[in-house]
């Protein structure tokens, strides 16, 4: 999807990629290191294009943004800035893409390539998401931008990838809750671990940690001496996850305390 939608972004015969890389491109890998000549527009952003197809990305992004710089009226900047954040995207230089792309929309923002700037945004923090053990603070921007995208623009193809992307960030969220609420019940602290698996239940209860999640509510509420509230999770679980070790769990533990209920 990608790689279509950039390429219909400009075209370059090879005669004039090669003319323009003779002109004085340099080839350093470092875009501090690299010294550029000011060169008509056309040329700079082929010669981008032509790093671009050939995988340099982080020298392909360079000589957008020169293109950007150097003639920043030209109808031809405003395709480097969205071609520059594809480059750094290409490249996992994530912070630099998000970047470009901001400044696309900061300018541009009724452009027919706006939802493409949204997407590419929303792409760069998905695509960094941490497993549940490390802080999810880069889950819950890819949540946003995703939700973002969908709200702006709920018509669109990229929106339709964004709604599957997010039954993934839910999943990664809802896990994170359900690792603390593990935590504070291992240390005893019934109450703060069934507000953790409440939130579970409240807000990602189409994840796959729902069931896990209410059986953890019947052995909090019946720690907690709350057998009424205990049996009402036990009852959920049953209804929705009938056939889940969950539930078997669940309904081994409300047999085992009878007088309770």
């Amino acid at each position: 999807m990608l790689t279509k939608t950039m390429t219909r972004i400009g075209a370059a015969t090879a005669p004039l990629l090669l003319a323009a890389l003779l002109a004085g491109c340099a080839t350093s890998k470092n875009k501090s290191d690299t010294q550029y000549v000011a060169r008509d527009v056309s040329t700079l952003y082929n010669a981008g294009k032509y790093r671009l197809d050939r995988g340099q990305y982080k020298l392909a992004a360079a000589l957008f943004d020169e293109v950007e710089r150097q003639h920043p009226y030209s109808p031809w900047a405003r395709r480097a800035q969205l071609m520059s954040a594809f480059s750094y995207y290409m490249n996992k230089d994530y912070p630099e893409s998000i970047s470009a792309a901001q400044r696309f929309l900061s300018i541009h923002t009724g452009n027919k390539d706006a939802p493409y700037a949204y997407y590419l945004i929303a792409l760069c923090y998905y695509e960094q998401i941490a497993d549940v053990t490390r802080d999810q603070k880069i889950t819950q921007q890819s949540l946003d931008a995703l939700g973002e995208l969908i709200r702006r623009y709920p018509d669109t193809r990229y929106a339709a990838d964004a709604r599957l992307k997010l039954d993934l960030v839910n999943d990664h969220l809802a896990g994170k809750e359900m690792e603390i609420g593990r935590f504070y019940q291992r240390r005893g602290q019934w109450l703060a671990a069934t507000l953790r698996f409440r939130t579970v239940i409240d807000k990602y209860q189409t994840t796959t940690h729902t069931p896990e999640a209410l059986e953890r509510l019947v052995e909090s509420y019946l720690s907690l001496g709350i057998p009424a509230e205990a049996q009402k999770a036990a009852a959920v679980l049953g209804k929705n996850y009938p056939g889940s070790k969950w539930y078997e769990r669940s309904y081994k533990l409300m047999r085992e305390h009878p007088n309770k209920v």
